[in-house]
């Protein structure tokens, strides 16, 4: 369809039941369902000649931790033909396992094991669901909001054991010293050293 308002209606009038909310903002329909509807909404939206969203751009989460839904998870679509865009969203809490696109978007693969990867998020029927960018045995998931910006190991490579290891992250800070004087003026320890040079010449 050429127009967003008249494939908006389209939309709702043929998926009444399985759509919470739709908005059009930016040049995007944006489109709220709950995680069940999901298969049945994109399967809609790829085959009808009057929507033609043959295109999975991205799928990604936002984290609300204090929240009882804590994850947002957003999929974005394009439709070639008519230079479209939509975005469905739908709330899950930490623990649900939700559906997985593979069958519909091969192009999902990569981006549903991505998502397990970053936030924790598991996919029902998907047909190699593991980490596809941390290192194996690595603890936690990196893009949550309670992730420590630290991490919770360090790799170095030991020179005693000739190889690279693994440890928890230690922070040193026994040698920093903070004098919060400014750069352009020069710290203490430089001025010091300009006045004994000054009072030997």
């Amino acid at each position: 369809m050429k127009n967003l308002e008249d494939l908006e209606k389209k939309i709702n009038s043929e998926l009444t039941t399985k759509i919470n909310k739709t908005e059009i903002k930016h040049n995007h329909i944006y489109l709220e369902t709950d995680k069940d509807d999901l298969i049945d909404i994109c399967l809609f939206l790829k085959t009808n000649n009057d929507t033609k969203f043959r295109q999975l751009i991205d799928i990604t989460v936002v984290d609300y931790p204090e929240r009882s839904q804590r994850f947002e998870i957003v999929y974005l679509f394009l439709s070639h033909e008519f230079n479209q865009r939509i975005v469905i969203k739908y709330s899950i809490s930490e623990n649900e396992v939700i559906p997985s696109l593979t069958s519909i978007f091969p192009s999902a693969n990569w981006m549903e094991r991505e998502v397990f990867d970053m936030y924790g998020v598991s996919f029902k029927d998907h047909p190699d669901l593991r980490r596809i960018l941390t290192d194996y045995g690595f603890e936690g998931h990196p893009l949550r909001k309670d992730f420590p910006l630290t991490g919770h190991t360090e790799v170095r490579y030991s020179e005693d054991e000739k190889k690279v290891i693994s440890e928890p992250v230690k922070l040193e800070q026994n040698f920093r010293n903070f004098d919060y004087e400014s750069p352009w003026e020069g710290t203490k320890y430089i001025k010091d050293k300009i006045e004994s040079n000054d009072k030997k010449n």
